[in-house]
């Protein structure tokens, strides 16, 4: 896509035959093409899962699925190529960052909505991408508001963007649409305490926000960065707050050397480097990798500021939410929407 460069094609339009643009462009097309190559194991994967989860099935189960087919279409290998983060599988009035431990028997309800959020990376390079994956059509609406409203962050989004227009232009679109549930009409709000972030190697969330709601900070979007454009739309008070087990950690990126008294956070902190670095991974990973009676040692790591905990988020019981998400790269002659799919 075009930079919308201040709504200047003339500006945006140079930019695309720019030769020294295009050269900058040439110089990285190793990088690009991994992160491409991430992307189409995203796509891959999700169309997969679009088809054969339903209603009955156990989240474990789905998520399991999910990631399997995801680490042998990214050829898994170490930190070099893997699984970017944690499946998120927030149902309903969870918004994010909810994935079921060990022992968790949730099952997939035929009137759930569930924001499937995943990623992929080579060589650090992520794709943050997600969709909602509802069964009922009554929530079409809710669906199409946040889908409308991504697509709308996206179309704002490129260099020399201010955050601020980015996050306005999203919370006119997401407000502007409502939905009928049960005989009551909602608004569908946009939730102001969750946006979408800049994307660096193995760092997840690079420092600047991308505002869902307007009256961010005005800073720019510039040349060759990456960013997640995310929206999530409810039907409650469009604001989260911690709530329910924690699943999700992640190493601070930039944490120095913490010195350690206790032997099994060593350890744990020596699998968490070796199979993680600095991208967030959750519970039933550490499981998976045969660390038993951890949760001590995590505690520890968490209390000396070395690995973060993060919650699920949820809105108010009883209401929905939904996401879209999309990793897009800024590059000098274009905006490349690198995880766009036929799906969404």
């Amino acid at each position: 896509m075009d930079h919308p460069i201040a709504n200047d094609d003339a500006k945006a339009k140079q930019r695309f035959t720019s030769e020294e643009a295009r050269a900058l462009d040439r110089a990285q097309l190793d990088m690009y093409n991994e992160i491409r190559q991430a992307a189409e194991a995203h796509r891959e994967t999700r169309q997969h899962i679009q088809k054969w989860a339903k209603p009955g099935m156990t989240m474990i189960q789905i998520c399991e699925e999910l990631e399997n087919t995801a680490r042998k279409l990214i050829n898994e290998k170490g930190l070099e190529a893997g699984l970017a983060f944690p499946t998120g599988c927030s149902i309903n009035h969870c918004a994010a960052h909810y994935t079921p431990n060990a022992g968790d028997t949730t099952v997939l309800q035929y009137d759930d909505v569930v924001k499937m959020d995943f990623g992929t990376h080579i060589n650090g390079r992520i794709i943050d991408c997600a969709w909602t994956m509802t069964f009922n059509p009554k929530f079409d609406p809710l669906v199409e508001a946040v889908r409308d409203a991504t697509e709308t962050g996206i179309r704002t989004a490129g260099i020399d963007a201010r955050l601020c227009d980015v996050g306005a232009a999203i919370q006119e679109v997401m407000e502007s649409h409502e939905i009928e549930l049960d005989g009551k009409v909602y608004q569908v709000k946009s939730i102001r305490n969750l946006n979408g972030h800049s994307i660096a190697p193995y760092q997840i969330h690079a420092g600047k926000t991308v505002p869902i709601i307007k009256g961010g900070e005005t800073t720019l979007m510039e040349e060759n960065e990456f960013y997640a454009i995310e929206t999530f739309g409810s039907t409650g008070r469009g604001y989260v707050h911690d709530d329910m087990e924690c699943s999700h950690y992640m190493k601070n990126f930039d944490v120095g050397h913490v010195p350690l008294r206790l032997q099994r956070s060593k350890t744990l902190l020596n699998t968490i480097n070796k199979h993680f670095g600095t991208l967030a991974f959750c519970r039933r990973w550490l499981d998976r990798l045969g660390e038993e009676r951890y949760l001590m040692a995590l505690k520890d790591l968490g209390e000396k500021g070395i690995v973060e905990p993060y919650p699920p988020l949820c809105d108010v019981k009883g209401c929905y939410t939904a996401q879209f998400e999309h990793t897009i790269l800024l590059r000098p002659t274009c905006k490349e929407v690198i995880s766009r799919g036929t799906d969404y």
